[in-house]
């Protein structure tokens, strides 16, 4: 059954005067716990689907259902509760909050969620010992590296066990090693939890560990492969 299906999305931006069609009609859909990759050059559209999948942007045309809740019938507080009980976010760009710790980072979805103190802490401290930062918790942001940072973004992603897990380019500022380990805690968690995870990549590491990997070009699907 799928948990998200996108029906004939399509999405226009202006640049300046002139018109970007970033989707051209965009029909997907995804089963509960698949692990798949966007994957297509810079531009392709493939971003812009996951934002429109996470309910951070929206479509000029086209249907998004994402388990089972159709988003233009929903308002804005159901659409933010939705994005914050079901749906973990890895952005290319962290979007950290500066002034917290990486513990703080990471507990602040669970904060949000009413999870008590205590347990939102201990949680937070394994999930930033599982993606090799112990020991680093107090540090801010700007006192660690962009490898680092990406780290406390997908362990803030993930330690809430949403039902998805949306990922823009997660290894694009990590090296090999740390890339890889992420992506086998990652697989480990949808195997084992049936986490859904969709991924937007160039890493050809990153589609070789998805089990479906969809083609996206110019605004629309090219391929849609499962291996």
């Amino acid at each position: 059954m799928a948990i998200v299906e996108t029906k004939d999305i399509k999405k226009t931006y202006l640049q300046g005067k002139m018109k970007i069609e970033a989707l051209r009609g965009v029909d997907l859909k995804v089963d509960k716990a698949e692990f798949v990759a966007l994957a297509g050059p810079s531009g392709s559209g493939k971003t812009t689907l996951l934002n429109i999948i996470g309910g951070l942007d929206l479509p000029d045309s086209g249907i998004v259902i994402v388990d089972n809740n159709e988003f233009a019938k929903m308002n804005q507080t159901d659409l933010a509760s939705l994005r914050l009980h079901k749906i973990g976010f890895v952005f290319q760009a962290f979007n950290l909050i500066p002034v917290l710790s990486a513990i703080e980072n990471v507990e602040y979805v669970m904060l949000l969620q009413g999870v008590p103190k205590m347990e939102r802490h201990d949680r937070a401290r394994a999930i930033l010992d599982d993606v090799g930062l112990e020991g680093k918790y107090d540090s801010r942001p700007a006192e660690l590296s962009g490898g680092q940072q990406q780290r406390v973004a997908v362990a803030r992603a993930i330690v809430s066990n949403p039902a998805i897990v949306l990922a823009d380019e997660p290894t694009a500022n990590l090296d090999s090693k740390t890339g890889q380990g992420l992506l086998l805690m990652m697989e480990k968690m949808n195997k084992e939890k049936k986490v859904t995870f969709i991924f937007s990549t160039h890493d050809s590491m990153v589609m070789d560990y998805a089990r479906r990997l969809v083609t996206i070009k110019d605004g629309l699907i090219v391929n849609d492969e499962t291996k």
